[in-house]
């Protein structure tokens, strides 16, 4: 298993960068490979990815949310995964969010890959993505304010 941690600053105020990263329907804009991602209730999210020519379907359950501060889940089907992203105000207008995610590569491929820091480099893509994509946009594009529990 692979732990990969990434940070990006993003000149965005806090509460508007914690709405946008809940709106997990949007990650196709910015995370390279995410084909679609449904919610299928407060908790659970439906994936669909495409890397290297092969498409995967997985689900995962948000484990842990607190409006402003955390979003953690883990993976329930496909590959096996979790992670938390955290929000942290720097100042009223500026926001530090950072990834941590531990991954168990599937496949000889997929471990190649993230021997050679393929993963890695998917993960600094999308965080920097992100940061255009919130930076751009100057606003979220919905909120969901829930807290859920760990």
């Amino acid at each position: 298993m692979s732990t990969i941690t990434e940070s990006v600053d993003v000149a965005v105020p806090v509460t508007t960068v914690y709405n946008q990263w809940t709106q997990f329907e949007s990650f196709p804009k910015f995370m390279d490979g995410v084909e679609e991602v449904r919610q299928l209730d407060a908790t659970h999210t439906h994936w669909v990815t495409k890397v290297g020519g092969a498409t995967r379907e997985f689900d995962a359950t948000i484990t842990e949310q607190h409006p402003d501060e955390r979003v953690a889940w883990k993976s329930d089907s496909g590959p096996n995964h979790a992670g938390v992203v955290t929000f942290h105000k720097l100042d009223d207008t500026h926001t530090r969010v950072t990834a941590q995610m531990d991954i168990d590569p599937e496949g000889f491929a997929e471990k190649i890959g993230d021997k050679l820091g393929v993963i890695e480099g998917k993960v600094k893509g999308d965080m920097k993505r992100f940061k255009e994509f919130i930076e751009s946009r100057g606003s979220e594009t919905g909120a969901w304010r829930g807290d859920v529990p760990r």
